[in-house]
């Protein structure tokens, strides 16, 4: 998982024994993409090790996907007394195991900072004897650090579902950051592959993190040096491909999520198949990767282009287009919505025109008070006209010059489509629709 690799045997606290386990335990966390270090600052305080600028934490090392481990990303043990089907750590599945003491993942956590190989901290675990038991560990090693280590770096720390309203408030104290993962959007495709659990026992903890971080938010406008809960907010995962659900079914529960005011991101994990032996599952040739980058499309597009996830899947549209993304997609279905003039509609028109980010259209916004905006001005302001053109009009861009540009409605979105679709666009997604999805006898 790490680019580190033999640079554990340079710390010599380090036995041979806890390294193999940290490569073990660090190889089982790697499926949770949920690790995000963003929306928290610590500074630098004196007799403290360590500050978050920013909340950046670090990108110095890399998964064998290229994905950036910005933070030390690791289980406390991927022992397990729960069997979901779509988990490496299932109880049932025949791996090896391994356990971190409390005091040996303090000093792992510990060393590595000191050496500048990590700014920050993931952890997770899986869930032994009870979520108490479990949390109870969890909690011990962040407020050791914070307390004892005097470690002000980065924490993100996972919640387990089930643990005590106590040791949740106990965590908030100490983490910068708490997640719980959601999985699966359905409760009934929840139910299929992992019978003991429901999205009641995620619920519950996400809304007790919840009212602690809003009141923590009226004890601060109180009291100015209150100590700080939760401060970087909540995030969860969802995975794509493991069951039937829709793009549809996961963003709608992303909307209603995103909805509760410390929520900050829902991620998006495409299936990979681990547990191929399981006929509740999927055979995927490769992990659905077009389609988690389209999810994540259409979420940033709720998130900061005020679009709704009943426009961008609907009835006849359950999942996303993989061939484009999802804004160029609304506008080939809706051509009643266009042309946008760009010297005269309002921002929020402006923003549904494909290749036109939320930087842009403010500048445009901003500008066109001064002057009468050309395609020469968009250019500019970084604006796509490859994909533009055909949304908007402004200035030369009309039947009265020399090289008018033909619009989506005179054109049509047939006949437009292929002209805004790449080659290897169309590859990757034809490649993703052939993989084999075969569900298997699915109990219906």
């Amino acid at each position: 998982m790490f680019s580190l690799g033999l640079h554990y045997l340079c710390i010599p606290m380090l036995t041979e024994r806890t390294i193999e386990k940290l490569r073990i335990l660090a190889e089982a966390a790697k499926y949770d993409v949920s690790c995000s270090s963003s929306g928290t600052v610590r500074k630098g305080k004196a007799g403290m090790v360590g500050n978050t600028v920013g909340g950046v934490g670090i990108c110095h090392s890399f998964a064998d996907d290229g994905r950036c481990i910005s933070l030390l990303k690791v289980m406390l043990t991927n022992y397990c007394k729960y069997d979901c089907a779509y988990c490496v750590n299932r109880r049932t599945n025949d791996i090896r195991r391994a356990t971190l003491s409390v005091s040996e993942l303090e000093e792992i956590t510990m060393e590595f900072y000191r050496r500048n190989y990590i700014e920050g901290l993931f952890l997770s675990s899986g869930v032994v004897r009870t979520p108490d038991y479990t949390m109870e560990r969890l909690v011990a090693i962040v407020r050791d650090l914070r307390t004892v280590h005097h470690f002000n770096g980065y924490i993100h720390l996972k919640s387990i579902p089930g643990a005590s309203r106590e040791l949740l408030a106990e965590a908030g104290r100490w983490a910068d950051r708490m997640s719980v993962n959601i999985e699966i959007p359905r409760e009934e495709s929840l139910k299929l592959l992992a019978p003991e659990k429901d999205h009641q026992s995620v619920f519950q903890p996400m809304a007790l993190i919840q009212q602690g971080v809003l009141e923590n938010k009226e004890d601060r406008r109180r009291l100015r040096h209150a100590p700080r809960f939760v401060p970087a907010g909540q995030s969860t995962q969802m995975i794509v491909g493991a069951t039937e659900d829709s793009d549809r079914d996961i963003l709608r529960m992303s909307s209603a999520l995103y909805q509760q005011p410390t929520l900050r991101r829902v991620y998006y994990s495409g299936y990979v198949s681990v547990n191929t032996y399981d006929p509740r599952l999927p055979v995927l040739k490769q992990p659905p990767l077009v389609r988690e980058n389209r999810l994540y499309q259409a979420d940033w597009l709720m998130r900061f282009y005020q679009f709704r996830a009943d426009e961008l899947v609907d009835d006849r549209h359950t999942n996303l287009d993989l061939d484009v993304d999802p804004k160029l997609a609304w506008a080939l279905r809706h051509p009643e919505a266009f042309p946008v003039d760009i010297n005269r509609d309002d921002y929020e028109r402006i923003l549904r025109v494909p290749g036109i980010g939320v930087k842009s259209a403010t500048l445009i916004v901003n500008s066109r008070r001064f002057a009468r905006l050309t395609s020469y001005h968009l250019k500019k302001m970084g604006v796509v006209m490859k994909k533009a053109k055909y949304f908007i009009t402004c200035g030369e861009l009309s039947a009265s010059y020399a090289n008018p540009i033909v619009g989506v409605n005179e054109l049509h979105p047939e006949r437009l489509r292929p002209l805004l679709v790449s080659e290897a666009q169309r590859k990757r997604a034809a490649l993703e629709q052939q993989m084999t999805l075969d569900f298997g006898d699915s109990g219906k």
